[in-house]
């Protein structure tokens, strides 16, 4: 932290736990793998935070709710944590669901720090109560973009679903495709069957095919029928929403689940602290620990500082968000004001463009970096 306030509301001196809600989709038809990863990085760092005499003497005390991939259940459950006396929010992976979240959490002035969601507008106008850790899309989504120009691709195709997300993923990709000579077309995976997907790209002729849909239904049924129709053999397959980082795309699909392209929020290599965090992680899942875990534990990281240096009253951790200057599994985490995004932002993670190697799914390679 940097400079924290000359008079921060002390803490309380009865060991009692300071609460924080953590909100994370855990049942479907949320994430459930991501939602799994995310709770594995906000658990390690608590516990971690307790192991060291917790904040004051007090524990931190996890409070967390399934949000199911469902916004009004996340609204409730933002009801339901505020009158148990959190003193903020934090977690969720999916941007519809933070988005509600954020705004419900807006409201009744509590403060909110997400993990994982990167819709621009998690919010509908400016808010000083809610940060982010991860980037925005309008970010990341160009850094995927560069990447398909460098490989060649101007002709994209996308399966896509209704959603606030993925309609501004595919408003990002053509704003930016189209002045570099790209087209964008929009494929209807809802209305389409795989077979049908595969004859529209033929049709098109796309030489990428961008899954903006939900997973395992129905992105993987549309990657088997691309990857089985001998027509398609050279179109690129691409997944910028992180479908391929999870152990299950691997197992549904196997080899057809390699050479995708994905966006991932790592360094090139970690540091010391996340080399250190990454073997806690991996002992943790009992598997190799995704981003969005060490999206989880930084989450943490930041509001134990906050509530260190600040203390426990929910406005004074919301005026600390642009003070924080902590150092994170990925990199130095400090929040700004990013042109177009309605929150207090990292402004940036580490960007990546990965894809799991086809000699081996279980190995990524990096094939870009933003």
């Amino acid at each position: 932290m940097t400079t924290p306030p000359s008079s921060p509301t002390p803490l309380h001196t009865d060991g009692s736990p300071i609460r924080i809600g953590a909100l994370a989709p855990l049942a479907r038809p949320g994430w459930v793998e991501a939602g799994r990863h995310l709770l594995a990085g906000l658990e390690l760092a608590a516990r971690e935070v307790n192991d060291a005499g917790g904040i004051g003497g007090r524990p931190l005390e996890l409070l967390v709710r399934d949000t199911a991939a469902d916004p009004e259940r996340a609204e409730a459950a933002v009801d339901e944590l505020a009158g148990l006396g959190v003193v903020a929010l934090a977690g969720e992976y999916h941007s519809v669901v933070a988005r509600a979240a954020a705004a419900r959490a807006d409201a009744l002035a509590l403060p909110y720090l997400c993990s994982s969601a990167v819709l621009d507008a998690l919010t509908d106008k400016p808010t000083e109560r809610v940060a982010r850790i991860c980037p925005a899309q309008s970010h990341s989504w160009r850094v995927y973009a560069d990447f398909l120009l460098g490989a060649g691709h101007r002709r994209i195709a996308v399966a896509t679903q209704p959603s606030v997300y993925w309609a501004s993923g595919t408003r990002l990709l053509r704003e930016y495709l189209v002045p570099h000579g790209g087209t964008v077309v929009e494929l209807d995976a809802g209305e389409l069957s795989p077979a049908a997907v595969c004859d529209q790209l033929v049709h098109d002729g796309a030489t990428a095919l961008l899954l903006l849909t939900g997973a395992p239904e129905p992105a993987v049924p549309v990657v088997k029928a691309v990857r089985g129709d001998q027509r398609l053999a050279e179109v690129l397959i691409g997944a910028p929403a992180g479908q391929p980082e999870f152990a299950e795309w691997a197992a549904l699909l196997g080899g057809d689940g390699a050479a995708v392209p994905f966006l991932r929020y790592l360094p090139e290599r970690l540091g010391p602290f996340g080399v250190r965090v990454e073997t806690a992680l991996r002992g943790h899942l009992g598997q190799e620990p995704s981003f969005v875990a060490f999206e989880g534990y930084d989450t943490i990281t930041v509001l134990a500082d906050v509530l260190r240096s600040h203390g426990t009253d929910r406005a004074r951790v919301a005026e600390a968000w642009p003070s924080v200057d902590v150092e994170g599994t990925r990199g130095r985490i400090r929040f700004s004001r990013a042109p177009g995004v309605s929150v207090r932002q990292w402004a940036w993670p580490p960007v990546q463009v990965v894809d799991r190697d086809p000699a081996d799914v279980g190995r990524f390679r990096v094939l870009h970096a933003g």
